[in-house]
């Protein structure tokens, strides 16, 4: 009886940690195909990213608030396969769109 309880609590475990294996193996496999794209990088300026990235598909307009100086306004600017986020005039992140990192 307990030999039975000891495979039964070991198939538990094997099916309950097969699932996140699976998903850390597809994150990964996205993870590396975003980083062979070429996209601005933190600190870039605006105007350095048009020059050296072109015009972007969609600029949109700056998101403003009313906290002052603690919360700038953030920019979005979408070129093909990624968007870049500015605050101010100063990009924070560039980030693969959904559609390009599957």
């Amino acid at each position: 009886m307990d030999s039975i309880r000891s495979v039964m609590f070991a198939f538990s475990l094997a099916i309950l940690f097969a699932g996140p294996a699976c998903a850390d193996t597809l994150l990964m496999d996205n993870v590396k195909s975003a980083t062979q794209m070429v996209m601005p990088e933190r600190g870039m300026s605006m105007d350095t990213v048009r020059a050296e990235f072109g015009n972007p598909v969609t600029e949109h307009a700056p998101v403003p608030t009313n906290d002052g100086p603690l919360h700038p306004p953030i920019t979005r600017w979408d070129y093909d396969g990624y968007s870049v986020f500015f605050e101010n005039s100063t990009v924070l992140h560039s980030v693969v769109t959904p559609a390009q990192a599957e």
